[in-house]
């Protein structure tokens, strides 16, 4: 590796925005740098142990930030091939139409798009499909509509939880099946068949997959990428900074520090590796909100003394990561599901009848097992009745994600201190009123559904042990686009107001975020603005 190579495009981060647009630009035959700060996940044993994924954090970057008020956190992040998505439960859902229009809530305007829901529809569509994602179409009540119906049949449900949807239905809701992205072949009764890559196994929330059956974006997008001749990706860089000409118009060099395969340590940038510049044509970040907003402060310049692609001051502001809560209920009768994942509920996504402002939307979470509940034990003590242990509780647990949306504040924002050291503020009370509702609506009717009415307990590992501003899985809005370079960074093709040859093609670029998982709207935008590049190369 020599420093001055020059390519085409340069891509930076391999997750669902990284990965996706490097996968829809391998065919032009141009040339194509990936840059991934982490190396591939080892493949382990560990990797479906709960107690190494969820209690001991084993593979979370071993790294600091800090919030508002000077306290360090661990932030939920993954340094790996494919990034994020090697952990998300790949809950492929759709923005609702609405979404993408200036939305009402109790605590203020989520605002809208500069693009509406007919522009991403064909992108979703092509999303839906290369990330395998099983589903269907027109049962839920509240999605747009579609150009085409999913790619796969919806995965079935289990025992208990096809009990639970009928229960919903016979309270008058709209249940239906979850959108999810599984390299699943399933026979009549709904079982994994003898050549299917998933087997229907509990581990797909939260735990990459020793099998790639999850469509993550490694198995989906960077390694057939990485087929084409024209694809090369280096491993173990961590980019430090973009440098421009001397105009400030356009990037020419990334600079980054690359570490061996087999080093450790190195992950800020601390001078582990050898420094290495890169040059390219285009440059697309996609690096997750947090980080490629830290990526475009740190690169201030006499030309941009405010970062790149900040002379609106937007860059960092308006973080979100969704108001959420993870819920464990109690059934009555014993819950054997071992794929839960598998059904979704969105009648409360845009009100109810006794509230004007948007809900958000009810989902089901992986099994619990019985290392996550002792994992969850001392913060449980005396809310569950003691003739029930831990590990009956695991059996009849039924696991439940509610997810409203948070607004875009301007104060919510990553900043850098003198250091370098990365500052999260966050109001962690932003419109939650619609939440709190949600978790009433689920708690009236768990009579109705099967389960033991006083018991629906708060699930804190998956929200990074009951720390909001670390639950950072669902991070968007740093580097948001819009039509007005007095108010946004991105235009709508998602290139910098400010430069004439870097994109920004994760979750940075939204304006709102919306209360459904974001990976299926970086994956469709990643596509969309890989067709607009794909044209801009020729």
């Amino acid at each position: 590796m020599t420093d001055g190579q020059h390519y085409d495009v340069i891509v930076i981060g391999t997750g669902a925005g990284g990965g996706t647009i490097a996968h829809r630009l391998a065919p032009t035959g141009k040339r194509i740098l990936v840059l991934e700060r982490g190396g591939y996940l080892p493949r382990e044993r560990d990797n479906w142990d709960s107690t190494a994924v969820f209690v001991k954090a084993k593979y979370r970057a071993p790294e600091f930030w800090y919030d508002k008020k000077g306290n360090r956190f661990p932030p939920e992040v993954n340094y790996y091939v494919g990034g994020n998505t090697k952990f998300y439960g790949a809950a492929l859902f759709r923005l609702r139409p609405e979404d993408f229009g200036e939305l009402r809530h109790h605590d203020g305007i989520s605002p809208a798009w500069p693009l509406d829901y007919a522009d991403f529809e064909p992108y979703y569509t092509q999303a839906e499909h290369l990330y395998l994602v099983h589903g269907r179409h027109g049962e839920d009540p509240t999605e747009g509509p579609s150009g085409a119906q999913y790619g796969h049949p919806p995965v079935e449900h289990e025992p208990r939880i096809q009990q639970l949807s009928d229960d919903l239905e016979k309270q008058g809701l709209h249940p239906f099946h979850l959108p999810i992205g599984v390299n699943l072949a399933q026979d009549g009764q709904g079982r994994a068949t003898r050549t299917s890559a998933c087997i229907r196994c509990d581990r797909v929330d939260g735990f990459p997959c020793l099998l790639s059956a999850k469509s993550d974006a490694q198995v989906i997008c960077v390694d057939p990428a990485l087929e084409h001749p024209n694809v090369e990706m280096v491993t173990h860089a961590d980019v430090l900074r973009l440098e421009t000409e001397a105009t400030g118009r356009s990037v020419t060099k990334v600079v980054a520090d690359v570490r061996d395969a087999d080093g450790d340590g190195g992950e800020q940038g601390n001078g582990s590796g050898t420094r290495v510049e890169f040059g390219a044509d285009i440059v697309i970040v996609a690096c997750g909100a947090v980080n490629s907003a830290v990526l475009l402060l740190r690169s201030a310049n006499d030309r941009h003394p405010q970062g790149l692609a900040n002379s609106s001051g937007v860059v960092g502001r308006h973080y979100m990561r969704h108001n959420n809560l993870a819920l464990m209920a109690v059934s009555k009768e014993p819950n054997d599901t071992r794929f839960q994942k598998t059904l979704a509920l969105h009648d409360w996504y845009l009100g109810s009848d006794d509230w004007d402002f948007p809900l958000g939307g009810i989902q089901m979470l992986g099994k619990s097992d019985s290392e996550q509940i002792h994992g969850e034990a001392p913060r449980w003590a005396g809310a569950v009745s003691p003739d029930m242990p831990f590990e009956v509780l695991a059996h009849h647990a039924v696991d439940f994600w509610l997810c409203g949306e948070d607004l875009p504040d301007a104060d919510n924002r990553v900043t850098l201190d003198r250091d370098g050291a990365i500052h999260l503020s966050l109001d962690e009370k932003n419109n939650i009123a619609g939440l709190q509702r949600l978790r009433h609506k689920l708690q009236g009717m768990l009579g109705h559904l099967g389960m033991q009415e006083q018991h629906l307990l708060s699930h804190s590992l998956y929200l990074h042990k009951g720390m909001p501003i670390g639950a950072t899985a669902h991070q968007a809005g740093t580097v948001r686009f819009g039509r007005d370079p007095a108010t946004s960074a991105l235009d709508v093709n998602c290139k910098a107001h400010d430069l004439d040859n870097v994109y920004v093609v994760d979750t940075s670029f939204f304006p709102s975020i919306g209360a459904v998982n974001p990976s299926l709207t970086a994956i469709a935008n990643a596509l969309r603005v890989g067709d607009h590049i794909t044209e801009r190369l020729g």
